[in-house]
């Protein structure tokens, strides 16, 4: 397999493990919360990267990293497991796991704004039609014109709450990926996640110390039903999504692994029709392809 493909492949591979574990996390996190959910699933990817890592690379902790690498992914952990992820999952809460990823459908544009604004990465005009085409796709889902007595207008067809959350979400996680690529370099990518979730871990319990949510913590250890899914999706989520994304920004064009990994919003309908018997329209499903049709011209045009 030529080594761009091997990126490819996990970048695919990434986005099946997003579309599972959005699911699992948003069952999870209507039975025992967002705060208690995001600490246990980021311990438990922290654990499953830590023997993967012992066992591929005869360590369980990242020491060969340096203190720059340190740093910034450390930083690329707080923005993009403690504020996006802990946005995202409320929003799983307000509007389903489906809505929230087609509007996380956002983060390659933001993530390409942001390369440029932050890193000096040059978007050519076509990759502004693309911004453009991602985002119409969304607004066609999200927003809805205004009918009966109302006056016409504009009105948002999910919750707006949800909505801003999903954004807020989706911001953090571009933001988390910037530095992440910059702090990573070529640094394995397993080890580069497990920093990251050392500083999820470290985000999120102060926030549950500072609200004082520890019995919240408790109850969810003892919830069987939701342990079983936080338990699917860290090892699809924190472990093998989060890490095989890292890999793929690393062994292919940061644009066609976000493109492939941006194909959620679509791969998420059949399960959502076929394993929670929801209800999805035409409208949805069309401005779900128009987003990542917006993804795709954003980096491959």
């Amino acid at each position: 397999m030529e080594f761009s493909r091997i990126g490819e492949l996990a970048a695919l591979m990434t986005a099946i493990s997003w579309t599972i574990t959005s699911l699992s996390f948003e069952y999870a996190g209507k039975r025992v919360g967002t705060l208690p959910l995001n600490l246990i699933r980021i311990t438990l990817g922290f654990l499953f990267i830590g023997l993967f890592s012992l066992f591929s690379r005869g360590m369980f902790f990242p020491l060969d990293a340096t203190p720059d690498m340190w740093l910034w992914l450390s930083l690329s952990g707080l923005l993009g497991f403690v504020v996006g992820d802990l946005l995202l999952f409320r929003a799983y809460i307000e509007i389903g796991a489906r809505i929230s990823m087609l509007i996380y459908a956002g983060v390659p544009p933001l993530t390409a704004l942001m390369g440029r604004l932050f890193l000096g990465e040059v978007m050519s005009p076509a990759g502004f039609v693309g911004m453009g085409i991602t985002l119409s796709g969304i607004a066609l889902v999200i927003l809805r014109k205004r009918g009966g007595d109302s006056g016409g207008g504009i009105r948002f067809s999910h919750p707006l709450r949800g909505v801003l959350l999903a954004f807020g979400g989706a911001l953090g996680q571009a933001m988390g990926l910037i530095l992440g690529k910059h702090g990573a370099g070529n640094y394995n990518a397993f080890a580069a996640t497990q920093i990251r979730c050392v500083a999820g871990i470290l985000g999120f319990a102060a926030v549950i110390l500072y609200l004082r949510r520890g019995d919240r913590v408790a109850a969810a250890l003892r919830d069987g039903k939701a342990m079983k899914r936080i338990l699917l999706g860290s090892f699809f989520g924190p472990f093998l999504g989060v890490s095989l994304s890292m890999y793929a920004i690393q062994r292919t064009g940061t644009g066609v692994a976000s493109t492939i990994m941006a194909i959620v919003p679509v791969l998420i309908i059949p399960f959502s029709m076929f394993l929670f018997k929801e209800k999805v329209s035409v409208r949805e499903a069309a401005g779900a392809l128009i987003a990542v049709a917006g993804v795709a011209f954003l980096f491959l045009f």
